[in-house]
C-alpha cells in the first residue's frame, strides 16, 4: 500500500518524501489493518496541526484582510446587481476574475433558467399640484417605463385581493392609482442598531416544532400572480400608472418586484413612493382637491440571456472520495442600493475566506466549495438550482416555473436522490447583513450540535462560539435542509439590517462593518478548514417524506390563508 501522492505535509515537521517512500515500503510489510490505520494517522492533520492551521488563518484573516478593497471593486463600482440585469452580468465576470486570482479551482458559472433582466437608467417624480415637490421615488422592479412625461390626478384605491376590485369599477380612468392603505406612521420606538445579548442569543437554543399546511403554500402561490392580476385590472380600467407606498418611514424606498419571468411583465409602468410622501397624496387627496403628479421613469429591459448563473470555486481535496464542504452567500441583490448589507457583505467574506485558506496553504482531506448565489431575491432561486442539479429532485418539479419554485417545490413527492447526494457534508450560509458572527443554528439537527461546538471552539473568544438548536429560514441553506443535508445559518449580530438597510436605497459600502466581516471571514475559513479535515463527518437527519397535515380540522374564512 502506498502513501496518496497528494498527502499534505506542508508547514509540518513531519516526514520527508524520502522517508514517507521508506515509510511506504514499509507498511507494505504489516498486517493490512495496521497499514491502513498508520497511514490514516499520517493522512489525517493531528490536533498540533490543526491548532498551528487555525493560528494562521487568524492571523491573516485579521492581518492582511482584502475585504475593503474587494467590497469597494463590488459595490462603489459595480453596484446593484439585479438577477440578469446588466449590473449583474458585470459582477458575474468580476466574481469568476476574483476567484482566479484567489487561485480558485474549477471556477465556473451555472445557469439555469430564470427571464428577463432589467435596470432603472434615471426617474423623477414630482408633485404639480397643490405646489410642487419632488417626491422621492423609484420605479418597481421588472415595470415598463413612461415612455416620456406621465401626468394625471392621483386616486387612494387600497386593493390587496381580486375581490376589492369591484369596488373602484368605472373610477379609476385617467388615474394614477395609489393601491396601498396610507396608515398614520411609523416612528421608530427602539434604536435602530443592536447587537445580540447572551440572552437573546440563548433564547434561539429551542427546537422548533414542525408545521405542515399545504393549503397555505398553495395560497401564498396564488398571490404570487396578483401582481399581474393587478395590472391587468388596471389596465382594463384605463388607468394611467401603479403606485406603492414604502414599507419603511425614513424616506427609504426598495422597487421589489417580481415580474421577472418572460411573457409575465405588466403593462403600466409602476413606482414605489416614500411612505411620507405617499401620505401627504393621501392627505390631500382625502380633502380634495386630488393633486396631480407626474412620472418620468426610464428604464430598459434586457432579454439577451435568459439564464441566471451561479459562481463556483473550489479548492480541491487530497482525498477525493472524501466528498466537499461548501460556503455560500447571494450575489444578487435589489436596484435600489448597492447591495452592500444585503448581501455584497456575505459575498466578499465568501471570497476572503477562500483567500485566506489559499494564502496559508490550507490543503484540506475534503474539497471547499464556494458559492456566490444569484436570484435569491427572487426565491432562493439559485441554491435551488443547484440542488436539483447535483443533489436531489422531486416529482413533478419541471412543471414548476421560477416564479412560484419557492412555495411549490417543497409539496412535491417523493424526493429522488442525485449520485452527488451524499458528497456534501457540510453547507454554512452567510446573508444577515455585514454584523460579525456569534455562532451557528443547528436547524434543529440536535446531533449535530457537538461538532458545530468543535469547529466553533476556537474563535469563542471573538464572540462566535454559540450553537443554538433553532432553526432560520429565507436564506440559501433552505433547500439544502429540506432535502436532509447538513445546511446551516450563522447567527449574526443583526446591527440595522432589518431595521433600515435590508433591500433598501440607503444599501450602501458606508454602512458595512470593516471589524466585524473581518472576523466573519476569519471564523468562516476556519470553520471550513476543521469541516473538511475532521474525520467525523456531520450526522444527516433522515431523507424527508410526504408528512401529515399538522392541523386536519382546521377551518378558514373565505379568503383567508
Amino acid at each position: 500500500m502506498a502513501v496518496h501522492p497528494d498527502c499534505d505535509f506542508h508547514n509540518t515537521r513531519g516526514p520527508t518524501m524520502r522517508s514517507t517512500h521508506r515509510i511506504s515500503h514499509s507498511l507494505a510489510r504489516l498486517p493490512l489493518i495496521s497499514g491502513a490505520l498508520i497511514l490514516a494517522s499520517i493522512a489525517a492533520p493531528s490536533a498540533a496541526q490543526q491548532e498551528g492551521a487555525v493560528a494562521a488563518i487568524i492571523d491573516e484573516g485579521m492581518n492582511r484582510s482584502e475585504i475593503p478593497m474587494r467590497a469597494h471593486d463590488l459595490l462603489d463600482r459595480i453596484g446593484p446587481r439585479l438577477t440578469n440585469s446588466p449590473g449583474m452580468r458585470r459582477a458575474e465576470e468580476w466574481a469568476v476574475r476574483e476567484m482566479g486570482k484567489i487561485g480558485l479551482a474549477n471556477v465556473r458559472k451555472e445557469g439555469f433558467e430564470f427571464g428577463r433582466g432589467w435596470e432603472a437608467i434615471s426617474s423623477n417624480v414630482w408633485m404639480v399640484t397643490p405646489r410642487p415637490i419632488e417626491l422621492t421615488a423609484t420605479p418597481i422592479a421588472w415595470t415598463p417605463g413612461t415612455n416620456g412625461v406621465l401626468r394625471g390626478e392621483v386616486i387612494v384605491a387600497p386593493m390587496e385581493k381580486e375581490e376589492h376590485f369591484a369596488a373602484y369599477r368605472g373610477k379609476l380612468a385617467g388615474k394614477i392609482v395609489m393601491v396601498d392603505l396610507p396608515g398614520t406612521g411609523d416612528e421608530p420606538t427602539t434604536p435602530a442598531f443592536r447587537r445580540l445579548t447572551n440572552e437573546q442569543i440563548a433564547e434561539r437554543n429551542t427546537f422548533a416544532m414542525p408545521s405542515h399546511d399545504p393549503e397555505a403554500a398553495n395560497a401564498r402561490i396564488e398571490r404570487q400572480s396578483y401582481a399581474l392580476k393587478l395590472d391587468a385590472f388596471l389596465r382594463e380600467e384605463g388607468a394611467l400608472a401603479r403606485v406603492e407606498m414604502s414599507y419603511r418611514d425614513g424616506k427609504l424606498l426598495h422597487g421589489s418586484g417580481y415580474t421577472f419571468m418572460t411573457g409575465q411583465t405588466p403593462s403600466l409602468p409602476a413606482i414605489e413612493i416614500a411612505a411620507e410622501d405617499y401620505r401627504r397624496l393621501a392627505r390631500l387627496a382625502r380633502t380634495g382637491p386630488a393633486p396631480e403628479i407626474t412620472i418620468e421613469s426610464n428604464v430598459r429591459f434586457v432579454d439577451d440571456d435568459p439564464l441566471a448563473y451561479n459562481i463556483i470555486g473550489e479548492i480541491p481535496g487530497t482525498d477525493p472520495r472524501a466528498g466537499y464542504v461548501m460556503a455560500g452567500a447571494h450575489f444578487d441583490s435589489w436596484a435600489t442600493g448597492d447591495g452592500a448589507v444585503d448581501n455584497g457583505s456575505g459575498s466578499v467574506a465568501i471570497l476572503e475566506a477562500a483567500r485566506i485558506l489559499k494564502t496559508t496553504g490550507a490543503r484540506p482531506k475534503r474539497t471547499i466549495r464556494f458559492a456566490l448565489w444569484n436570484g435569491e431575491e427572487q426565491g432562493l432561486l439559485g441554491s435551488l438550482a443547484y440542488v436539483r442539479q447535483h443533489l436531489a429532485t422531486r416529482a413533478g418539479e419541471n412543471d414548476v416555473d421560477p416564479a412560484t419554485a419557492y412555495y411549490a417545490w417543497d409539496n412535491l413527492w417523493p424526493i429522488q436522490t442525485k449520485p452527488g447526494y451524499a458528497d456534501l457534508k457540510a453547507y454554512f450560509n452567510i446573508d444577515n447583513g455585514s454584523g460579525k458572527l456569534r455562532g451557528i443554528h443547528a436547524e434543529g439537527n440536535i446531533a449535530a450540535e457537538p461538532l458545530l461546538r468543535k469547529w466553533l471552539s476556537p474563535f469563542a473568544s471573538m464572540g462566535a462560539g454559540n450553537v443554538v438548536s433553532g432553526s432560520t429560514s429565507g436564506t440559501d441553506h433552505v433547500f439544502l435542509q429540506r432535502i436532509g443535508l447538513p445546511g446551516f445559518q450563522f447567527i449574526q449580530d443583526p446591527l440595522d439590517y432589518s431595521a433600515r438597510l435590508h433591500h433598501t436605497n440607503i444599501d450602501t459600502y458606508d454602512h458595512l462593518r470593516p471589524d466585524d466581516l473581518r472576523q466573519m471571514a476569519t471564523v468562516l475559513a476556519g470553520v471550513l478548514l476543521q469541516s473538511a479535515n475532521d474525520e467525523e463527518t456531520l450526522p444527516r437527519e433522515p431523507l424527508p417524506t410526504q408528512p401529515t397535515v399538522t392541523d386536519p380540522f382546521k377551518y378558514k374564512l373565505p379568503g383567508q390563508d
